[in-house]
């Protein structure tokens, strides 16, 4: 009786240190960009009011490099235990798998979905030290001199937009990647390239101080940001589809109470006032699902980036 007493007080003992409520430390968030682009700064939104109501940090760990994959493969590897969580978008778990006939996981089966988060607003800039001043006379420029303009690329939507552009417009420009949106906005400003397509997050104050103009938007209607800016629909490009999202996913394998239980927090952080109004500023609308939603989203939009790759002639390499 005596060692069965002694079993269940050291049982009781023990038990806080194996049932400790979630979370019992920091969270890390893996954004696969640098910081400074739009999906670093909705992280670090999102993050700072989950962690003012959870009582514990949300950190931001930005893994840039290979369009988003570097940071997707990292995710995989971790545990599932709630503490590594993934701020994906389109590119890691759509294009770049897309583009790789053997790609580095398996964007359904290698993830937990928690939420879809929202919908990026995506600008087409151009250095205002140009002479263009619309995008009817970009296309004018780049078909009497075809290769001469220079476009970077900070993500798999700028290479996705751009190449769709290209296609539906019959233009030919010269393509210079970025590791992300924050040093591509610095090349165009300094005049290394000409054009970028990107997020209000990296060039809306450089529009507003004239280095940059706008010229479209992938949007379907008309950006109360910029609503003199036009839609590719308007500028007569109705074909152009790529839609630009981020999601947020953990390890495979994750535990169900624990899916349900982040999920909670950071949906609830996306209806905060507070967090709508920041949002609204990056011009990113929030939209939030339920998990089953997110892994039902992320299965089509797998498809629709396949699909586009084959109308416009891109090859898995």
């Amino acid at each position: 009786m005596k060692r069965l007493l002694l079993f269940a007080a050291a049982l009781l003992l023990a038990a806080p240190v194996f049932a400790q409520p979630y979370p019992a430390k920091p969270i890390r968030v893996v954004v696969p960009f640098p910081a400074g682009s739009a999906t670093d700064t909705i992280a670090r939104i999102l993050g700072q009011s989950v962690s003012a109501a959870v009582g514990q940090p949300v950190v931001v760990d930005n893994k840039a490099g290979a369009d988003g994959a570097i940071a997707g493969a990292e995710v995989v590897k971790s545990a599932p235990d709630g503490y590594t969580l993934f701020m994906a978008t389109n590119s890691p778990m759509a294009v770049a798998v897309a583009m790789k006939k053997q790609p580095p996981y398996d964007p359904l089966a290698d993830f937990t979905p928690i939420t879809d988060v929202g919908r990026y607003t995506f600008f087409l800039y151009i250095n205002a030290a140009t002479p263009i001043q619309t995008f009817k006379q970009l296309v004018e420029y780049a078909k009497a001199n075809p290769g001469k303009l220079n476009y970077a690329t900070g993500n798999t939507t700028g290479i996705m937009s751009f190449a769709q552009m290209n296609a539906l417009a019959g233009i030919e420009m010269t393509h210079v990647p970025y590791k992300g949106e924050p040093q591509a906005v610095t090349d165009i400003i300094a005049g290394r390239v000409q054009l970028l397509w990107a997020t209000p997050t990296t060039g809306l104050a450089h529009l507003k101080d004239g280095k940059l103009r706008a010229l479209a938007t992938n949007l379907k209607a008309r950006s109360k940001l910029l609503p003199d800016v036009p839609t590719m629909a308007e500028v007569g490009i109705p074909g152009y589809s790529v839609v630009s999202w981020a999601a947020l996913y953990a390890p495979a394998k994750l535990p169900r109470e624990l899916q349900m239980r982040i999920h909670k927090e950071f949906t609830d952080a996306m209806k905060r006032p507070d967090v709508v109004a920041q949002m609204d500023k990056q011009a990113f609308l929030l939209t939030g699902s339920t998990p089953e939603e997110l892994a039902t989203f992320t299965k089509a939009q797998l498809e629709a980036y396949r699909a586009i790759m084959k109308s416009i002639g891109m090859q898995p390499e």
